[in-house]
């Protein structure tokens, strides 16, 4: 009987091929292989995505306690721009994976010019009310005068160049759904690598170059997103990818644009749901005091880094579903899910013990303030108690969306989110005075029920028959 064990020197090999993005197939052959090749491009590029938000929060950190929590504030808020870049990006790997797994090339490229158009629209938009009202912004959140004062450049920077964070996210879920993964991941590895490099200059002056304090992290987030866009468009222009884009496609195409906002709208109001109740309890959060709102923020951060990884697998899933589901194999796509789920959920249970036992000693790293890191561990310990289900919750909801299921998920993220955490929250840290762990507890056991609805309901399959 063949062992279905890999060994070192395959495990190396597999490693090399996934990295370099040689096309694949992977609506055949091994499960195991598909997930595998998927999985390590796109845990590769998230790792780059949360390495980049500690480097910045590392270095932020050093200017002051208001510059950490005015980025907490300002990424409540811009939460929102990612939840419609996050709901396009749904529409366009679900209906980019069905084209490619009908062998329908030019469907894709259709599908993935109409999302760039919808995404820069929404971004001009976003980018005018950043430009003109960055102070009113972190006012409406609960900053305080002095946090405003200090750090409103920085707000108005980062929404004023959102369309840098719109494309980056947009033509990188259609690579992901093109089975691309590898470009999506060496396209983050030049962004965060730019921000790592002139995130400090910015920051504290470098040169010509003056200090712009927390503003500068801003401005250096969007040169290096920027430049990142103008690599994924070479790339669609001139060819690298699967997906292939010439100037006469360049034109709006209505039935297909409209049957993208039709699949991403689930997808934006999924995660509008989700996104809005972050913003929801930054606001409860900031009642306490810049300190907890600080130490909370670093651990966020922190717990990003690791729930990246959980994400790339949940992606690598998405694109498996919707793949397999084009080629008519409904059963590989659902064992597609489970396999991804289970290694998802055992990666997690290992990074949940490093939190358990290691939380202060992580957050000092960051700031040795003692509140900082008295609240910032708490958070870590407590939301690190329902890690495992946030493993496999994670993989099943973005299977429902790789499918073109976005509505599934938002109902399950309406009653989880605003029906159960935010009063939960409030109830706890505000009305019977738990303080911030109140709110640390709403978030964990919110997660956990997610992932118990997600599972039962993907068992239904309903998921095997959306078209998109």
């Amino acid at each position: 009987m063949q062992s279905n064990k890999i060994s070192f020197k395959q495990f190396l090999q597999y490693f090399k091929i996934a990295v370099r993005g040689k096309a694949q197939d992977f609506t055949s052959g091994s499960i195991r292989r598909a997930v595998f090749m998927l999985s390590i491009p796109m845990i590769l590029e998230m790792l780059m995505e949360s390495i980049f938000a500690l480097v910045d929060i590392m270095y932020v950190s050093q200017v002051s306690v208001n510059a950490v929590a005015t980025i907490g504030l300002t990424e409540s808020v811009i939460t929102l721009v990612y939840a419609v870049a996050i709901g396009l990006s749904m529409a366009a790997t679900a209906v980019v994976a069905r084209r490619v797994g009908e062998k329908d090339l030019k469907g894709a490229s259709n599908a993935a010019v109409q999302v760039i158009f919808l995404g820069v629209f929404v971004a001009a938009i976003i980018s005018v009310i950043g430009i003109i009202y960055p102070k009113e912004i972190l006012g409406l959140m609960g900053g305080e005068p002095e946090l405003i004062a200090e750090g409103y450049g920085y707000t108005q920077v980062l929404l004023g160049g959102n369309v840098t964070i719109m494309l980056l996210f947009l033509i990188n879920a259609i690579f992901r759904g093109a089975g691309d993964a590898s470009i999506a991941m060496w396209t983050l590895v030049l962004s965060n690598g730019l921000n790592i490099i002139l995130d400090p200059m910015f920051i504290f002056g470098f040169g010509p170059i003056p200090a712009y304090g927390v503003e500068g992290a801003a401005i250096a987030t969007t040169i290096g997103r920027g430049t990142a866009v103008l690599f994924q468009l070479a790339i669609l222009f001139f060819g690298f990818s699967k997906i292939k884009i010439a100037v006469k496609d360049l034109v709006l195409q209505i039935g297909v644009m409209l049957n993208l906002i039709k699949v991403s709208l689930g997808g934006i109001g999924q995660f509008l749901i989700g996104t809005s109740s972050w913003v929801f309890l930054m606001r409860i959060m900031s009642e306490f005091g810049s300190e907890v709102l600080a130490g909370y923020t670093i651990a966020i951060r922190v717990m990003m880094f690791t729930l990246m990884p959980a994400w790339g697998m949940s992606n690598a899933a998405a694109t498996l579903v919707g793949q397999n589901l084009g080629a008519q194999k409904p059963e590989r796509a659902e064992q597609s899910v489970w396999k991804t789920g289970k290694y998802s959920a055992i990666f997690m249970g290992m990074v949940s013990i490093i939190y358990l036992v290691f939380a202060p000693q992580i957050i000092v790293l960051f700031n040795a303030t003692p509140d900082v890191v008295k609240y910032g561990s708490l958070c870590l310990r407590i939301i690190a108690a329902g890690y495992i289900f946030y493993g496999y919750g994670m993989v099943v909801i973005n299977a429902f969306n790789g499918a073109g299921d976005t509505k599934t998920p938002t109902y399950i993220n309406f009653v989880c989110f605003w029906l159960l955490q935010l009063p939960f929250a409030y109830l706890m840290a505000i009305t019977l005075d738990f303080g911030p762990s109140g709110v640390f507890w709403a978030i964990t056991l919110a997660e956990v029920l997610i992932a118990i609805v997600a599972i039962i309901w993907f068992k239904k399959g309903h998921w095997k028959k959306v078209e998109v």
